[in-house]
C-alpha cells in the first residue's frame, strides 16, 4: 500500500495507478498467470519434518499427493459449474482452480510412513525421519 499517491496533471490521483499498484499484484503467492500458489510452512524436529500447506475451501478428496524419485508433489484440481435457466435467458458460470507444489525430499525421510491430514483449510504432512538418522543422546568423555 502506498502512502503517497502521484497526481496527474490536473491534481487528481490516477485511477489506473490505484488499479496497478494494488497489493494483490505484489503478493508472492500470486503467479504470473493469476493462479495462486498456497503458502507453505516447513518445520524440522529431531524426528520428522512437518509441512503445512494453506489451501482453504477444498476437501481432502481434492488433493493428490505423490512421490516420484524423492520428489513429493501436492496438487489439486477443482472444477465447478453452475447453470441457471429462465424464460428469457440462460446463465452458465464455471470456475477452475488448480495448483501444484513440489518438494525434493532428503534421503533421511522414511517415505513408507508419511502421513497427511486436511483440517480447517490446512493440509499437514508429517514426514518422519529414518531411525538411523534420528540423533541419539550420547555423552562424550574427555580424556
Amino acid at each position: 500500500m502506498k502512502l503517497i499517491k502521484r497526481n496527474d496533471d490536473w491534481g487528481f490521483p490516477s485511477v489506473w495507478e490505484d488499479f496497478f499498484n494494488n497489493d494483490l499484484f505484489n503478493l508472492p503467492a500470486v503467479a504470473s498467470r493469476g493462479a495462486t500458489v498456497p503458502a507453505v510452512n516447513i518445520n524440522e524436529t529431531d524426528k520428522e519434518f512437518e509441512l503445512e500447506l494453506a489451501a482453504p475451501g477444498l476437501k481432502k478428496n481434492d488433493f493428490k499427493v505423490n512421490i516420484d524419485r524423492n520428489v513429493l508433489t501436492v496438487s489439486t484440481e477443482k472444477k465447478e459449474e453452475k447453470e441457471e435457466k429462465d424464460k428469457n435467458f440462460t446463465r452458465k458460470e464455471f470456475s477452475y482452480h488448480s495448483f501444484s507444489r513440489s518438494f525434493t525430499l532428503p534421503e533421511s525421510i522414511n517415505q513408507e510412513k508419511i502421513d497427511a491430514k486436511y483440517n480447517d483449510g490446512v493440509l499437514k504432512l508429517v514426514l518422519p525421519k529414518k531411525d538411523e538418522v534420528i540423533p541419539k543422546s550420547k555423552e562424550i568423555k574427555i580424556a
